[in-house]
């Protein structure tokens, strides 16, 4: 049971395995309420049903596919309504290593739709309640692929876009008391894997993590107030570097005329 009073509810999309089922445990210990949300019912009534018993808190489910619109719709307007939630942890998402030219249309329609268009709608879908509150946090996992084309382009594009959205997020809520994360876990041992076609195994050990030590380092992150949160990273002065140098090239984008190069 835990000991933590009572922080609200706790909105987290594909909860029923992995990262997000990590997550549903160890908010469940700091005091929060539950929403989970996943396609697969009946695991997300096993893990209601453990969570309830373990910390004595409240625990409802929603069986959504979130690449379905109606879907998606539904859980909107599940949460917007709900004026307990004071977080949201957009975990779901979908991965796959297809190059464009020989991917699966449908198949990378759903992932962009789950991805992107989902964890858009969500987040629009709390945020204002938030802000009028001037209190909440908005979590969201994005992927060290976003960096790196080499797993697929469809799949980095579209953690490259949870990256740049909760960037977007985090100064439109600057100066208020609502906080804005992004995660970027590396390799992370979960079912995710097998579900997108493949095999873990295939990376160094040394470079896997497990889905409990990533979730851990995150919610410290969150707690000290991080807006861009790398678990792997060990040294937090390359990130301040990079997104350093990124801002620096971006000011030198700019000018009232083509560079001398491309003069004819």
């Amino acid at each position: 049971m835990s000991g933590q009073g009572n922080k609200g509810t706790a909105v987290v999309t594909g909860a029923s395995s992995g990262i997000g089922a990590v997550y549903a445990d160890r908010l469940a210990g700091q005091g929060y309420d539950l929403v989970l949300v996943a396609r697969r019912a009946d695991r997300l009534e096993e893990l209601a049903g453990k969570l309830r018993q373990i910390y004595s808190r409240k625990v409802s489910v929603i069986s959504a596919d979130l690449s379905n619109d109606d879907d998606v719709r539904r859980v909107e307007q599940a949460i917007a309504s709900d004026d307990s939630v004071t977080l949201l942890v957009n975990n779901a998402g979908l991965g796959g290593q297809s190059v464009v030219a020989t991917a699966d249309a449908d198949a990378a329609e759903r992932m962009i739709k789950v991805n992107v268009i989902a964890l858009t709608r969500l987040t629009r879908a709390v945020l204002p309640w938030f802000l009028a509150r001037n209190r909440g946090a908005i979590v969201n996992i994005a992927s060290v692929l976003a960096f790196d084309t080499s797993f697929g382009g469809i799949y980095s594009g579209t953690k490259a876009y949870v990256v740049n959205f909760s960037e977007a997020l985090q100064r439109e809520v600057a100066g208020t008391g609502v906080k804005v994360q992004v995660v970027l876990p590396g390799a992370t041992r979960t079912d995710f894997w097998e579900l997108s076609g493949g095999d873990i195994d295939t990376l160094p050990k040394e470079i896997i993590m497990t889905a409990d030590n990533m979730v851990d380092a995150a919610l410290v992150g969150l707690a000290r107030g991080e807006a861009v949160t790398v678990p792997a990273l060990a040294e937090p002065a390359k990130l301040d570097i990079f997104l350093g140098a990124r801002q620096t090239f971006y000011g030198s984008l700019h000018a009232d005329k083509p560079a001398a190069r491309y003069a004819a």
